[in-house]
């Protein structure tokens, strides 16, 4: 599906409608951490309309192991709660369109996400620059890591030759499916691929505090050379991630603990990590995303950039996000390589690792495929 787009200058501009679609898209290989396994990304796609011919895209993927957001949810709130609240507003005004999302419902950061996204690549069409400048304009190139599924040592292992293969540099090993088993499964992939690729690992609160500490010295011990070691512990538990933290030499990031600038500011005041991972299905969009790569930078810790299982339309806005700031340092946007098609027209560009930012205006996507849309 297709989206023309007919610029009016000199108009004042009215937000005219909200229209949301589902789309489905099968992954190339089950998808598998320590909270879930999937098979398909089934999103939420938004198009936000001017009654001047403008529009922007956003999306949402369910993740209601992290988020809580599944999709007849993200979807309810945006037509019911947040697209009366948006219709006849001026699509300019950024700061007022956040604080009636926000103020539209607790939590629900996914649906959020989704309007957030459409609205910031409205505004960058409007202003004629790709996202990413508006942002910042820090780089137009990004690297990003490939994630390699919890399975058997022996299935991890392969996958991650393939992915050395394919020219990827930085792995992020999925584990917290039994401490004994994670030590194995990191040493088989080290052993396999060699000392020159890094590995960070991610066991998405799979650990309780002690075994993190005691899974974290055994990988110390064995050399292992782990990057990072992200959300070892769960959510909540703050103390228990500040626990790891001060026990162990290998860097602890925090992740599923850190979804708002609030939560952001409370890790680093305690030091209860040395990295943050921002997602936008988390902080409820680029809006607040900012506000947390600024508290990160003003205490001198660097960020991640990451994504849920989403197709490119949310995944280029988060590459947006990571070009735009000197502070984002790493990538985790590999998402879109892990399904079988791409039902995207334009957006970031992948090339194995590497990702290129689009030159033309917001999100640069002109077109999604496969959509059916919901009355």
């Amino acid at each position: 599906m297709f989206f023309p787009m007919f610029i009016i200058l000199g108009v004042e501009m009215k937000i005219s409608d909200l229209k949301i679609y589902n789309l489905s898209v099968p992954l190339i290989k089950e998808f598998k951490t320590s909270l879930r396994t999937v098979s398909s990304a089934e999103d939420t796609i938004v198009k936000i309309e001017t009654d001047t011919g403008f529009f922007g895209l956003g999306e949402a993927p369910p993740t209601a192991e992290i988020t809580g957001d599944i999709n007849q949810g993200i979807q309810g709130l945006i037509i019911n709660k947040i697209k009366p609240l948006l219709i006849g507003e001026d699509p300019e005004n950024i700061d007022k369109l956040h604080y009636l999302i926000e103020n539209s419902a607790v939590n629900n950061s996914s649906a959020k996400a989704a309007v957030d996204i459409a609205l910031y690549d409205l505004f960058s069409k409007i202003h004629k620059a790709p996202l990413y400048k508006l942002l910042g304009g820090y780089q137009n190139m990004l690297t990003t890591d490939m994630t390699i599924s919890v399975n058997s040592s022996a299935e991890m292992r392969e996958d991650a030759l393939q992915a050395v293969k394919a020219g990827y540099k930085n792995l992020k090993l999925k584990v917290g499916k039994g401490v004994e088993e994670d030590i194995e499964r990191v040493k088989v992939v080290r052993e396999a691929i060699g000392d020159q690729i890094n590995i960070k690992i991610d066991a998405n609160q799979g650990w309780q505090p002690k075994e993190a500490i005691y899974a974290i010295k055994e990988m110390e011990a064995e050399k292992l050379n782990i990057e990072f070691v992200e959300q070892p512990t769960a959510a909540l538990d703050f103390e228990g991630l500040k626990f790891v933290r001060d026990n162990v030499l290998t860097p602890i990031m925090a992740d599923e603990s850190m979804f708002s600038p609030a939560d952001c500011l409370r890790l680093l005041e305690m030091r209860a990590c040395d990295l943050i991972n921002i997602k936008l299905m988390k902080s409820g969009g680029i809006y607040n995303a900012l506000k947390i790569n600024a508290i990160a930078e003003a205490h001198g810790v660097e960020v991640m950039v990451g994504s849920m299982l989403e197709a490119k339309v949310s995944v280029t806005a988060a590459a947006h996000l990571a070009a735009a700031k000197k502070n984002i340092t790493r990538c985790d946007l590999d998402a879109p390589s892990l399904l079988a098609e791409d039902p995207v027209t334009g957006g970031m560009k992948i090339d194995g690792p590497e990702i290129k930012l689009p030159s033309n205006p917001g999100l640069g996507i002109t077109g999604v495929k496969n959509l059916k849309e919901i009355k």
